[in-house]
């Protein structure tokens, strides 16, 4: 009769990163029976998510799947199969497995039902815990030991090094340092041999030179019922129409935001970008030529406007900001740019106060299972992977898929080693 055999203690995996990426890896990676040990810079972990939630939690979206795939553009083809393991319906309700409803808002956009984040989080921390998932707090990764090969941690306790089975990359992009991704992990992947495009602004507002009055008068002041026209580096036209903000360096808000991938494209490209107003988009171009051309009496210009056309406020503050006298005068000229007025960007804001960010690590530099093929055991997930997206829910969709495809990746690897799991 043989002695009984001793079970194998459980492998163990470093989630580096406590956003919504490394958060849903490190459910995966304790589903299966891992030891699952979390480290994040901060103080506490999800603080990004926390920070996205004030304005009301916008979780995924509910439009198609190939409208929403075509959301990440030139990554569709790489975020495609992360969303075939996780797509908005499996985040939906993934979400209400953790006692949180959620609702369709009129823009096609999900929401929780309180709008909140923080009772999710809560929910989803308690859920981890209870899973056996171990946090550590204040640990900023520094890369490896040369001579050891272990993470290296820096804690208020001084240096650690740790010697996981696997990790899990979640560290974020470039935006919002003071949250957490100040994009310090770049050079320590370079350094290893891993190809990485450079951090760039996403979701960004941009600088325009507007004049003291314009500036002073309307800053702050939202723009609705407008579009956007936009010529990009390829030659493609875009146009959308939405809302946006006049702000006392320049513009922001979601109608920009939309368009700001080409807009911040065209900018590196060339060293300028010119997008184009349509201030009255629901009117074709003959209507408004005629409406402007019609004889207005005693009527100052203005008045005539905005019985006519409804331009008044900040619309009108435009014309006159980017006009000149003899093109404000002239019926012909100030139609056309009614549809079509010239607004010239200087530059995307500075990537630490933007919304997300894009570059980061090429997903050619990863296998399907999103392992780094230059440092095996490693695999990256979240914002830190080179693909990007507008607001609407997209952001957060792809950071969860892609958390869950890292978690499943490092498990199947670990598994494929003999390390000990389920």
């Amino acid at each position: 009769m043989s002695a009984p055999t001793a079970s194998l203690p459980a492998a163990s995996v470093a989630v580096i990163g406590g956003g919504p990426a490394g958060l849903m890896a490190a459910q995966v990676l304790a589903a299966r029976g891992l030891r699952v040990e979390v480290y994040d810079a901060m103080p506490s972990v999800g603080r990004k998510f926390l920070m996205a939630g004030r304005g009301g939690m916008n979780l995924t979206h509910s439009e198609a799947a190939q409208p929403f795939l075509g959301r990440y553009g030139k990554r569709s083809a790489q975020i495609a199969p992360l969303l075939a393991g996780f797509d908005p319906q499996a985040l939906r309700g993934w979400v209400h497995s953790l006692g949180i409803e959620t609702f369709v808002g009129s823009s096609g956009r999900v929401f929780p039902t309180d709008m909140k984040a923080a009772p999710m989080l809560r929910a989803w921390l308690h859920r981890l815990r209870e899973a056996g998932v171990q946090f550590h707090m204040r640990h900023r990764w520094l890369g490896w030991d040369d001579a050891s090969g272990q993470l290296r941690f820096a804690t208020p306790d001084g240096e650690r090094l740790v010697r996981p089975d696997a990790t899990v990359l979640a560290l974020g992009g470039g935006s919002w340092a003071r949250l957490g991704s100040d994009g310090a992990w770049v050079p320590l992947l370079a350094a290893r041999g891993v190809d990485i495009a450079p951090l760039r602004p996403a979701n960004c507002g941009f600088d325009v030179a507007w004049s003291e009055h314009f500036r002073t008068r309307f800053a702050g002041h939202p723009l609705k019922a407008v579009a956007i026209g936009l010529r990009d580096r390829d030659g493609v036209e875009h146009y959308r129409q939405g809302e946006f903000v006049i702000t006392a360096g320049g513009i922001e808000g979601s109608l920009v935001y939309a368009l700001s991938a080409p807009m911040r494209d065209l900018l590196e490209a060339t060293g300028e970008a010119t997008i184009h107003l349509d201030l009255a988009p629901g009117l074709p171009a003959e209507r408004v030529a005629e409406a402007v051309q019609r004889p207005r009496g005693a009527r100052s210009l203005s008045s005539h406007l905005q019985s006519k056309l409804g331009i008044t406020g900040v619309k009108a503050g435009l014309l006159r900001e980017c006009l000149s006298k003899e093109e404000f005068a002239d019926p012909a000229r100030l139609a056309a740019a009614l549809k079509a007025l010239p607004v010239r960007l200087l530059r995307a804001r500075p990537i630490d106060e933007v919304i997300s960010s894009a570059g980061g690590v090429a997903f050619e530099a990863m296998d399907a299972q999103l392992m780094l093929r230059a440092v095996p055991g490693v695999f990256c997930a979240g914002e830190m992977l080179d693909w990007e997206a507008p607001t609407g829910g997209y952001l957060l969709t792809a950071c969860f898929a892609s958390g869950r495809a890292a978690g499943l990746g490092a498990s199947a690897w670990l598994k494929a080693r003999g390390a000990a799991g389920r």
